[in-house]
């Protein structure tokens, strides 16, 4: 685990002004100490300025909060990329003196996929199942003592995108569902996502540009609350829902521990015991 000293080097003074991509390539070698084994920070680099060149408005965002923003996801072992995490652009407010002001920064937000990558480095973690529920499909789900989850996609001319779902399996036999319609899904996103104006998302918004992954992730994060949580999943909810300046997400990254161990969570586990029926028709209890 990389230690904080070595993390803040990446952005120590300099004896004249850099450019953010030349603060990047200078933080490869952080970067390689952040990162779990297996990663090397050459590509995590590339990726960054990829990700700068496809969103030149990250150019315009403070220089520590995008290395902060790049160093919380190389700890977690999530790069920018396919839908894992995104590096966003925010106007946020920040108190200088006594006046507010307006501040451009990046902040780090997981992608469902991240959280599907993070949920099965677990040694629990069995399985994690997402789906989308179209109008023609065979649908029907309860929650309750007799919960119960039935899909069976239509096999032409499903219609329109109505809802998603989310099934996770642990070790042990427990499991558990979760579903959203869509329309409650973006009602969530226009509620708690910030690129949201009040009348529209914002164009760099991956709740703009790929809308059906913005709702699965809303239900991954549904199901999430109802799941024993290892820290790596309760520190990427924390990373996703807040905005950090450099040195409090550094800090806060270098905290994250090399193993975890789920939280015990009996009532839960006794709610979502596979009950034995046919894959088709899932059971959540007894």
């Amino acid at each position: 685990m990389a230690n904080v000293e070595a993390v803040k080097n990446a952005v120590a003074e300099q004896s004249k002004p850099k450019t953010l991509q030349s603060m990047i390539q200078d933080s490869i070698k952080e970067l390689g100490r952040a990162l779990p084994e297996g990663m090397r920070p050459e590509r995590l680099a590339r990726i960054a300025l990829t990700a700068i060149r496809l969103n030149p408005e990250l150019t315009r965002c403070t220089p520590e909060s995008f290395l902060g923003s790049l160093f919380v996801l190389a700890q977690m072992g999530l790069e920018p990329i396919a839908g894992r995490s995104y590096l966003l652009p925010y106007n946020n407010k920040r108190k200088v003196g006594n006046d507010w002001v307006q501040v451009k920064e990046v902040q780090a937000v997981i992608g469902y996929k991240g959280y599907v990558e993070l949920f099965y480095r677990h040694e629990s973690a069995l399985s994690v199942d997402m789906q989308t529920v179209h109008e023609n499909d065979d649908f029907s789900y309860q929650y309750g003592t007799d919960s119960f989850l039935h899909h069976k996609p239509a096999l032409k001319d499903r219609g329109n995108v109505i809802g998603f779902y989310a099934v996770a399996k642990m070790k042990g036999g427990a499991s558990i569902f979760r579903f959203m319609s869509k329309d409650d899904a973006l009602d969530h996103g226009k509620k708690h996502s910030k690129t949201w104006d009040g009348n529209k998302f914002s164009d760099y918004s991956p709740w703009k540009k790929e809308p059906d992954a913005m709702c699965m992730k809303t239900v991954l994060l549904q199901l999430a609350k109802l799941l024993p949580l290892s820290v790596e999943l309760q520190r990427a909810i924390e990373v996703d829902e807040s905005s950090r300046d450099f040195r409090k997400g550094i800090e806060d990254a270098m905290d994250l521990p090399v193993t975890t161990n789920w939280q015990d969570s009996t009532e839960t586990q006794a709610e979502a015991k596979l009950a034995g029926k046919s894959s088709e028709d899932i059971p959540f209890g007894e």
